[in-house]
């Protein structure tokens, strides 16, 4: 099996950058719904700087990768985005050390949760990011408890967090600027939810072209 190291991660931010500026207006139109509208932009405009910081110094470890990441995000995206992905990358880069295999990526996904909660001080079912990222860890750890390679973890952490994110539909939401709405909440989509699966996605695709 091959373990992930900085290419992989320098390749996922490139794949990120490429897929959040593809899905800016749904982001945008998600959040328009039961926010301030900007997560779509946010997220587009702030990838898009950390492939350029990336160009101009590139990273030579994946800690190194992911706390660039960290302060390009919340140095450059506004609302509650950047310091939440700006602490979550702070995170996984302290846990970025040794094999990067399969167990880490249920480590790399814990890491980041903790970041996100630290931050945001939400628990799931309150239709957050946090709806994504817990069942994308218990995923991980299921597929690296059963032997499979980074990229298979990663895939079933992705998979996870986009069925996550498709339940905070139903769901209320009782944290952050969504939870003003009350019961008008109900019925969309998280868009931090929907990010988080988008990035956990293209993680896996970067893995999977390592593998080959």
């Amino acid at each position: 099996m091959t373990n992930l190291d900085v290419e992989w991660a320098k390749d996922w931010m490139r794949r990120s950058s490429d897929t959040l500026t593809e899905h800016r207006m749904e982001l945008i139109d998600l959040d328009r719904a039961i926010g301030d509208g900007d997560h779509g932009e946010n997220m587009a405009r702030g990838f898009t700087a950390v492939i350029q910081r990336m160009d101009e110094a590139p990273p030579e470890d994946v800690a190194g990768v992911f706390k660039l990441v960290a302060q390009t995000l919340m140095s450059k995206v506004g609302g509650a985005a950047g310091p939440l992905y700006g602490t979550a990358f702070i995170r996984a880069s302290k846990a970025a050390e040794g094999d990067l295999d399969a167990a880490w990526v249920a480590t790399l996904c814990e890491a980041a949760l903790d970041g996100i909660v630290t931050r945001g001080k939400a628990t799931t079912g309150e239709k957050t990011m946090v709806d994504a990222w817990t069942p994308a860890i218990t995923a991980a750890k299921a597929a690296a408890d059963a032997g499979h390679s980074p990229a298979q973890a990663l895939r079933a952490a992705a998979d996870a967090a986009a069925e996550g994110a498709e339940a905070t539909i139903p769901l209320k939401a009782t944290k952050g600027r969504a939870s003003y709405l009350g019961e008008r909440s109900i019925g969309h989509k998280d868009p931090g939810a929907t990010s988080t699966a988008y990035l956990l996605a293209c993680a896996a695709d970067a893995a999977e072209a390592v593998e080959g």
